[in-house]
């Protein structure tokens, strides 16, 4: 069985509201939908489905928010990564793209929506994030994605070196692009929001209780625990990164790729008021990425990607974040503590877009978030279900597919991509004459 990393480690497990209560499954049931994953995306599909009178029943084989959803660095902004949205378009074709494009850029408005309605305790915050530009020469970049955002409704704009300045509260951008729609919020207390939501609609949530099998019964499918089984005319499978069982060769869709997040100590008062003063999203713009922002308490949470020494080596790391940090803003003296450190897993794709594949009649699985969590599971949870609802194929914002593993190159080849952004990066700021930041 694959070993996760350690759950409880993290700042948010310290600080998220509690969960609701909930039990282990115990003996059968019947019920309309089974969905197994207590994640965004298991979640979201539960909660459409008992808000319209479906009965459903949600199967997680550890706690609520156990994976990705609840170790991620919390950040919510509605867009796509690693491609722009013209290649989108050339990738999928019509009318996938764009059915994908209009559910992912306005996913955000899901979001901010069930908080309210649901009063989700989740520390959620709508101040924009900002992309910045390392240098003069990628700003051309940002302004193609001003005008592709802009054209399917988003409300972003460029900024200037003044402007990026007093939002990010650092010297070192030449500008950024900014989205007025993202947020960020503490992500396990909106999972543990969203399951006391599915409750307070009438839906049933199982929590430790692993699914050891899937198997046809008299016209419907036995999704069978190891103290119970669920007998449902229709199944999804929404555990990404941490599937484990349930259905034959599922985990084989994706490769796991590590993410790790820390956080600092609160920032003083004084500090707060000049790093990040509108309390925005931060990505420093190169591929070898830098995000960060700050939670509830005024702490930095900020998050990279593992390479070489960095996410091995903790006294290096740690090192390696505080210079950064203090390079992008030199008005913080005191000495930087990383008081939480985690890792979460991630379930990349080759494409970075989620797959939805048909098992058998009646069962579907989703894999392959690939680290875009908070928007796009929470946009997810539409599209799965209307398929639940019979909604046809040829209608739903991402094609049906067969069970495909992924491709062997998938082993080495996002280690091999961060690297190259590394490179990449290096030269780029060489040649524009720019400052690199430690450790680079």
């Amino acid at each position: 069985m694959t070993k996760f990393s350690p759950f409880e480690v993290s700042l948010w497990y310290a600080t998220a509201a509690p969960a609701p209560e909930t039990t282990p499954l115990e003996g059968r049931v019947r019920a309309d939908v089974c969905i197994v994953g207590g994640g965004y995306t298991g979640l979201t599909t539960a909660l459409e489905l008992a808000r319209d009178g479906t009965r459903v029943v949600l199967l997680e084989r550890e706690e609520i928010g156990y994976g990705g959803s609840g170790r991620n660095a919390g950040h919510c902004t509605p867009t796509f990564t690693h491609y722009s949205l013209p290649e989108l378009r050339r990738m999928l074709g019509e009318p996938w793209a764009e059915r994908l494009i209009a559910r992912q850029t306005r996913a955000n408005d899901r979001v901010g929506d069930m908080i309210q309605r649901y009063q989700i305790q989740c520390e959620w915050q709508q101040n924009g994030y900002v992309q910045a530009a390392p240098h003069k020469n990628a700003l051309r970049g940002l302004e193609e994605k001003v005008r592709a955002y802009n054209a399917v409704g988003a409300k972003t704009r460029l900024l200037d070196r003044d402007e990026v300045e007093k939002i990010a509260g650092s010297p070192r951008f030449h500008g950024g692009w900014f989205h007025a729609e993202a947020g960020h919020l503490n992500p396990l207390g909106y999972a543990r929001g969203l399951a006391r939501a599915v409750m307070q609609e009438g839906g049933t949530v199982h929590t430790r209780s692993p699914v050891v099998s899937c198997k046809p019964e008299g016209g419907a499918w036995a999704v069978a625990t190891d103290k119970g089984a669920v007998v449902a005319d229709k199944v999804i499978f929404a555990t990404g990164a941490y599937t484990v069982g349930g259905w034959p060769k599922l985990d084989q869709t994706f490769k796991i790729h590590k993410v790790f997040v820390a956080a600092t100590q609160p920032l003083t008062e004084d500090e707060r008021r000049t790093v990040l003063p509108k309390n925005t999203t931060i990505h420093d713009g190169r591929g070898d990425i830098y995000v960060y922002k700050y939670n509830a308490e005024g702490r930095i949470v900020a998050s990279m990607f593992p390479m070489g020494r960095r996410g091995r080596n903790m006294d290096y790391t740690h090192r390696l974040m505080s210079d950064r940090l203090k390079w992008l803003h030199p008005q913080i003296r005191q000495e930087i503590r990383w008081e939480y450190f985690w890792y979460g897993e991630l379930d990349m794709q080759y494409r970075t877009v989620p797959r939805l594949y048909g098992l058998a009649p009646g069962v579907v699985a989703l894999t392959g978030l690939s680290g875009r969590g908070v928007p796009t599971g929470s946009m997810l949870g539409g599209i799965l279900s209307e398929w639940a609802r019979g909604v046809p194929e040829k209608d739903l914002s991402l094609k049906l597919e067969p069970l495909t593993a992924a491709p062997f190159y998938m082993n080495f080849g996002p280690p091999l991509t961060l690297r190259y952004y590394r490179v990449a990066d290096w030269i780029r700021t060489r040649l524009a004459g720019a400052d690199l930041p430690p450790h680079a």
